[in-house]
């Protein structure tokens, strides 16, 4: 076995052995919590996958604690829109409660308007014990008595009663599911359920905090088990909040606690996906093989068994253009620094991912992914910078300050410029997923502060560096390129390299834009780092591919048309983002849908410069090892 399909094979059995599902490290430590000991229930943003606008729990009349206090939360969570704030729920390790009164509100017209809006939305509420966010048990089917999760509970239903109206689920029945320790007796918190009511409570005489509910009394052994006398959301008319808590011992250690999250789609599908693109990865392969070893070894070994005057003059295909293949192309600047852009992102995207296959990326970090993906972002400037300069350098470039400036500039200011208008369009709606004025001040600060330098000190130590020389001399004079056939017109190619690269990735792109858009976890690293590779190969091999057709044609102008063969793919997934919101997601809102749009630009463009920097290495590396290997007089 070739050490290439037994590497190939260990990476397939290390991914089969996790099935596929990265492990994690829980993130935290656990803690123990004693019989009667209070756990601390808090509240985080209302979401909502018809608008993704998410809101601030206070945001809408709900009861509130004598204080409210905000939890401390990371660059992540802020970018995500997370609130975490305290909340007036009063829980105790292993003592149930029932029918517990949290209080009696009367909502004024606007609170109502609030109410119902939120309640057409479909918004959910988003709460957290000991870092598990509580999830609403449902059956997958009658046959199949296995539950599925979903995140957070919805604020109320909408129904046609004579008419439109609308209920609050003012009533939470709370499981939290513990593993006992037998010797010690302590307790660890392994899942938070919640099933929600909306119930019309009923009491005799005036309210007061001693009241006695009818519709929900512990004492008389009455407790809400439906909704069959839903509470309606009118103006002036009260609601009274109630709960319970149950607890249920679970054989779940806690270190397994975050596998029912993690566990809801299925494996199967996204096997489907690997074998999808490794067809189109051996497919391609065979092609770069062929071309590799029987056409060139033959034009290698024909142009170099040349002696005759006549015979040389005779010359076709991709040797004629040997004193023109390394002419500097047009616009070679901004071709430098788009490279080094591709760079940076290609390091930042291969340390994320390597540290979330190996657990670091806990899914109880929340915005611990986006944080790292910033921060090694800014980091990998250093790469950047070097990269674009040695091109720079190549080209015969003197001033390695002003590349270095732009590249650092040029990517981050047209992503930045999309972000603050969507910013201020998530502001102009008062949701809680506006970035702050503090934390855009951090972002500046990351990028101007860390990343800026950073570029400039890869810039001059790449420039240090000797030029890279090329393999052939370049003519003084560049070379008529002769009239090309029609499906070598430079549109054409390069849409038709795009095809591959984003047929290998759709189907994992299915799964990341659900768990983007529908509020679900992702967390198939192992699946997304195998297809990252195929993404890769795939990227190199058409765009080799299509290289040495053109050069065969007479074509030398492949710098630029290798970035734009493999970055083509970036349009394709912006379609298929199109394609997905139409067909897959119910937004209505203007600005919900422009969100949309804008996200999937910045996505779009930045798998633009990755895919393209992966096909124009490729290429680079193609065309050097083939002029290499020809004698030239």
């Amino acid at each position: 076995m070739d050490p290439l399909r037994r590497s190939v094979s260990l990476i397939l059995l290390f991914l089969l052995i996790h099935g596929a599902r990265s492990f994690y490290l829980p993130g935290v430590a656990p803690e123990d919590f004693e019989k009667g000991h209070p756990l601390k229930v808090k509240v985080n943003k209302l979401t909502s996958i018809k608008t993704q606008l998410p809101y601030s729990f206070y945001s809408l009349p709900f009861c509130r604690p004598k204080k409210i206090l905000d939890s401390a939360e990371n660059l992540g969570e802020v970018l995500r829109g997370d609130r975490i704030e305290n909340s007036p729920y009063e829980f105790k390790m292993r003592e149930p409660k029932m029918c517990k009164t949290l209080c009696r509100l009367v909502p004024d017209a606007k609170q109502t308007k609030d109410l119902k809006e939120k309640i057409a939305d479909e918004y959910r509420v988003n709460m957290i014990l000991d870092n598990l966010p509580v999830v609403v048990p449902l059956r997958r089917s009658e046959q199949d008595p296995t539950p599925v999760y979903q995140l957070g509970f919805h604020v109320g239903l909408k129904g046609h009663y004579s008419g439109e109206k609308y209920f609050i689920h003012n009533h939470l029945s709370f499981t939290v599911k513990y593993h006992r320790d037998a010797e010690t007796d302590l307790a660890r918190i392994v899942g938070f359920e919640v099933k929600p009511y909306s119930v019309k409570h009923e009491y005799e005489g005036t309210w007061n905090q001693n009241t006695r509910l009818t519709t929900c009394d512990p004492h008389a052994k009455h407790t809400v088990v439906n909704s069959n006398s839903p509470q309606e959301v009118e103006e002036k008319k009260e609601i009274i909040f109630t709960y319970d808590v149950a607890f249920e011992e679970s054989d779940v250690k806690w270190a397994s606690r975050w596998d029912t999250y993690l566990l809801m789609s299925d494996d199967q599908i996204h096997w489907f996906s690997i074998v999808n693109s490794l067809m189109i990865v051996l497919f391609l392969s065979g092609m770069v093989a062929m071309i590799m070893l029987r056409t060139l070894y033959r034009d290698i070994s024909k142009y170099n068994e040349l002696e005759t005057q006549e015979e040389a003059q005779e010359e076709t295909g991709w040797k004629l253009v040997h004193g023109d293949v390394f002419r500097p192309p047009s616009n070679s600047d901004l071709l430098c620094i788009y490279v080094g852009t591709g760079v940076q992102f290609f390091g930042m995207i291969l340390v994320t991912m390597i540290f979330a296959i190996l657990g670091f990326l806990s899914p109880s970090n929340r915005g611990g992914l986006m944080t790292a993906m910033l921060l090694l972002w800014v980091f990998m400037g250093l790469f950047a910078g070097y990269a674009s300069s040695r091109l720079y350098k190549m080209f015969k470039g003197t001033e390695w300050k002003k590349i270095a400036l732009r590249t650092a500039i040029v990517f981050p200011a047209i992503v930045f410029a999309i972000f603050f208008v969507l910013n201020a369009l998530i502001w102009g709606q008062k949701s809680s997923g506006a970035v702050p004025f503090g934390t855009m001040f951090a972002l500046v600060f990351l990028w101007f502060g860390i990343s800026v330098p950073l570029v400039f000190v890869g810039g001059y130590i790449g420039f240090k560096k000797p030029a890279i020389e090329d393999p052939v001399k370049t003519n003084k004079i560049p070379r008529q390129i002769p009239e090309q056939a029609w499906y070598m017109n430079p549109a054409f190619s390069i849409l038709i390299g795009g095809i591959l690269p984003f047929g290998a990735v759709f189907i994992e792109l299915f799964f990341i834009l659900t768990s983007i858009w529908l509020n679900q976890f992702y967390y198939i690293f192992g699946f997304l780092f195998l297809v990252f590779i195929i993404l890769i190969v795939t990227c190199a091999e058409i765009t080799i591919v299509l290289c040495y057709f053109q050069l065969c044609s007479e074509d030398y102008l492949w710098w630029w048309r290798s970035y734009l063969t493999a970055g083509s793919s970036a349009l394709y997934l912006f379609l298929y983002a199109t394609f997905y919101f139409f067909t897959k997601l119910e937004i209505t809102k203007l600005v919900s849908g422009a969100l949309y749009f804008g996200y999937m630009l910045i996505a779009s463009y930045a798998f633009f410069v990755l895919t393209g920097t992966i096909g124009f290495y490729a290429c680079f590396w193609f065309t050097r090892l083939i002029y290499s290997s020809v004698k030239i007089d």
